[in-house]
């Protein structure tokens, strides 16, 4: 039999099955207050009564409660907020618009460049606030070019303070440059502050500007179509439209690539592309003419030259700072219907550098471009020059005269110029040589050969008539100046007292002295340096005569430099020799012995021919203890002995 105490434990256990596989039983959720974490309960061993169950849930229904107060107190903050943020909207209170200020410009829209305009700015300001710290900026281009990015010109005027309801108005002056109709912009805006803010407001106004005239007229004088490897003129005309003086001003032109300056008058300031055109009066004018040719170009292409004039930049005075007025000129090119083209030694250019005592060979090529027949064609070659030898002229198939210096080829010389088919070509060639460019008459100075080369021919058309036709091309042969370079060594004679056995002996110290001297004939040579290298067992003992002459020697390579500069044209012909000595000591070693060892190696005279635009370069073989420049030199002395 069981007892009371166990029928009472048995219910409990029948009640909770119950309970568990009941549908309508809800299970106690226990959530974790955290990952690392965890909340412990107390549970008890036995269900908790009906009195603790509603204790338990107006505990949650507290928690909700507090949660939904706080809920709704948000809630009503926010709402507050909003209608008071409405509230100052709609009011209009201290808050300023831009919509509510405005800009009025009071002056013409139109100005001559270079000219200053005038300009009233009024500022209304219709917000019930104040504008604080006003400050009025005028911007606008400095130049005449159209694109944004060219610098600016910044105008600043401190306003004060704008009340409510009040206008302000300042004054400016501006000047602008550009092309008669164009367009400049001018920007105006108004800085400011309002109460309580430290942020800066703008309110921007744009204002256009028409140029009725540009400050300078620009003006090109040239054809507008031009034949490859032909000479171009361009006549540029620029002339003052302002109506005060205007200091310091520039031309600028930026050749096409193709273009090969020759020359200008006047010639340029700096380089070959810029000139100075000074101070200008009103109406005054400068005239420039340039000279160029096309090379290296096809038949169609289009080919742009530009000019700019401006003042100078306040940094750079060589640079174009404000451009007043720019001109472009389009030149189209157009292969000629018969064409010459001289080839010099082999080369194609309008100018060649040859050397003083070398032949030149020119060679003719031409062709008949046109899609019919030429008949009579004539090839010409003019000579000339003051270096050029009129007994040293030779044609294999041409004839010389030597009454105008002219070389001709035609139907007499040769059958095939009668009548020249289409699309044919051929060449035809002849040889010059120069003079001596120093001779009993005197020195020939900036030494030239010219050639001018024209060919012409006749095409049938209609009839009997025929259409003339005709090329030329021109050619200049410059010739480099004879540069020499002497190189000797001494004992007995020389700026400096040498020391040491002569002949040399072995294991004995014996010094040189060693010479160097350079000549020129016709040109002046800048950058010209002589350098040379000691062999093994020789030293450089140090002095140097004249003593302001700029010789050097760098003990770790061993190598001696002489920085001479410029040899100005004549030097050690109808001027002086440009000169140099120092001194070596050479200590022979036995393996030397009966042998005539070298004291300084090569010599290598190098610079610039500035007339012939082209490197020169000279070669001297190297010094001996043989001392064929010394008179007092004994004969046998130059070998070493024991």
């Amino acid at each position: 039999m069981m007892s009371e105490e166990e029928k009472e434990k048995l219910h409990k256990l029948e009640d909770v099955k119950t309970k568990l596989f009941s549908k309508s039983y809800k299970s106690l959720q226990i959530k974790r207050s955290g990952i690392f974490s965890r909340k412990h309960y107390d549970v008890p061993d036995t269900w908790a009564e009906d009195g603790q169950k509603e204790a338990l849930a107006q505990k949650i229904f507290l928690k909700t409660s507090l949660f939904k107060k706080f809920f709704i107190f948000s809630l009503c903050f926010f709402g507050l907020a909003v209608a008071f943020a409405a509230y100052i909207l709609l009011s209009g209170g201290n808050t300023v618009s831009n919509e509510n200020i405005n800009i009025a410009v009071l002056g013409n829209t139109f100005t001559a460049g270079g000219e200053e305009l005038p300009l009233q700015i009024e500022i209304t300001n219709k917000n019930a606030a104040p504008l604080e710290l006003a400050d009025l900026v005028v911007e606008y281009p400095k130049g005449s070019g159209s694109d944004s990015s060219q610098e600016t010109e910044r105008l600043r005027d401190s306003l004060g303070t704008i009340p409510a309801g009040h206008i302000r108005t300042d004054n400016f002056k501006v000047t602008l440059f550009g092309e008669q109709g164009s367009i400049k912009p001018i920007k105006i805006s108004l800085e400011y502050r309002v109460e309580g803010s430290n942020a800066i407001f703008i309110k921007d106004k744009d204002y256009p500007v028409s140029i009725s005239s540009a400050p300078i007229n620009l003006s090109v004088d040239a054809p507008d179509t031009a034949t490859p490897n032909q000479n171009i003129t361009l006549k540029v005309k620029a002339t003052l439209n302002a109506t005060r003086v205007t200091p310091g001003l520039l031309l600028k032109a930026d050749y096409p690539p193709g273009f090969q300056f020759k020359s200008a008058s006047p010639s340029p300031s700096i380089g070959n592309n810029l000139w100075d055109l000074g101070d200008l009066s009103p109406g005054a004018d400068r005239q420039i003419a340039i000279n160029g040719v096309m090379v290296g170009v096809e038949d169609g292409e289009e080919k742009t030259f530009h000019f700019f004039a401006g003042s100078k930049s306040d940094s750079d005075k060589t640079v174009v700072g404000v451009v007043f007025n720019s001109l472009g000129h389009l030149v189209l090119i157009k292969r000629p219907f018969i064409e010459a083209r001289l080839f010099v030694n082999g080369v194609y250019q309008n100018e060649y550098a040859s050397d003083s005592k070398a032949n030149i060979t020119g060679e003719i090529q031409w062709t008949n471009n046109l899609p019919t027949t030429l008949n009579d064609v004539i090839i010409t070659a003019k000579l000339s020059g003051n270096a050029l030898d009129r007994r040293k002229i030779t044609t294999p198939n041409g004839f010389y005269n030597s009454s105008n210096d002219t070389i001709i080829w035609d139907k007499n010389s040769d059958n095939g110029f009668v009548q020249v088919e289409s699309g044919s070509s051929s060449t035809v060639s002849f040889s010059v040589f120069p003079l001596p460019l120093f001779t009993s008459g005197g020195l020939i100075a900036d030494p030239t050969i010219n050639v001018d080369v024209s060919i012409s021919g006749k095409q049938p058309i209609e009839g009997n008539a025929v259409n003339s036709l005709s090329d030329s091309e021109s050619k200049t042969i410059k010739i480099i100046s004879d540069v020499g370079l002497a190189a000797k060594a001494l004992y007995y004679s020389g700026a400096f007292v040498n020391t040491g056995p002569i002949p040399a002996k072995s294991e004995q110290e014996t010094t040189y002295t060693v010479v160097w001297s350079v000549s020129n004939t016709a040109n002046n040579i800048s950058n010209v340096k002589v350098s040379s290298t000691l062999p093994p067992l020789v030293r450089f003992v140090g002095p140097v005569s004249p003593e302001g002459e700029d010789l050097k020697y760098n003990p770790s390579t061993k190598e001696i430099v002489w920085n001479i500069g410029t040899v100005p044209k004549g030097t050690g012909i109808t001027g002086g020799d440009k000169e140099v000595s120092f001194q070596i000591a050479f200590t022979p070693s036995f393996s030397q012995v009966d042998t005539v060892p070298t004291i300084i190696n090569d010599a290598i005279l190098t610079g610039h021919d500035d007339f012939a635009n082209v490197d020169v370069r000279v070669n001297k073989t190297s010094l001996t203890t043989k001392l064929s420049s010394d008179p007092d030199f004994p004969v046998g002395g130059e070998r070493v002995v024991e």
